[in-house]
């Protein structure tokens, strides 16, 4: 039996790793929250701690997909979409839905990252990638994320981190 694939998301690094065992199968640039890390609701925080991915939404979905209340709204994301609609939260092509599983630090109560709609998700592959800009959320590149999506499945461990 092969080794259990996990994610490692490092907030410092702004980069998530995808690991057989021991060994990277994948690293990709993502962007955590603009707010830092944290676990309230509310926060806009990105959590920290393990959790693993809950579900899956937008198998089918072209890529530049846009997502409201991970349903599909039948847009594609265009530059003019954005300017039409700037106060949007662009959650794009895929979402890996994730579930705390630390209970008090991010599973339960006002700490519950599922709770709070906290994804690994897609967005305008114009935004920066260089530094934190999400409300809370993990985002990627489209292309990454489809790539994400199809080598993992539900109940895949990930563990946020940042280091001291």
């Amino acid at each position: 039996m092969s080794e259990l694939k996990h994610i490692d998301i490092d907030i410092n690094k702004q980069q998530l790793t995808l690991f057989q065992g021991d060994n990277v199968i994948a690293s990709y640039p993502v962007s955590t929250a603009k707010n830092g890390v944290g676990q309230e609701y509310g926060s806009e925080c990105t959590p920290l701690g393990l959790h693993q991915i809950r579900a899956k939404i937008g198998k089918n979905a072209k890529e530049n997909a846009v997502f409201v209340a991970r349903r599909e709204t039948g847009e594609l994301f265009t530059e003019a979409l954005r300017q039409q609609n700037p106060q949007r939260d662009w959650i794009l092509t895929r979402i890996l839905w994730l579930s705390g599983l630390e209970s008090g630090k991010n599973r339960g109560g006002e700490v519950d990252t599922m709770r709070r709609y906290i994804y690994i998700h897609g967005c305008p592959d114009s935004d920066s990638f260089a530094k934190p800009s999400s409300h809370g959320c993990v985002k990627m590149r489209n292309k990454d994320v489809i790539a994400l999506f199809d080598s993992v499945d539900p109940g895949i461990k990930v563990l946020i981190h940042q280091a001291e």
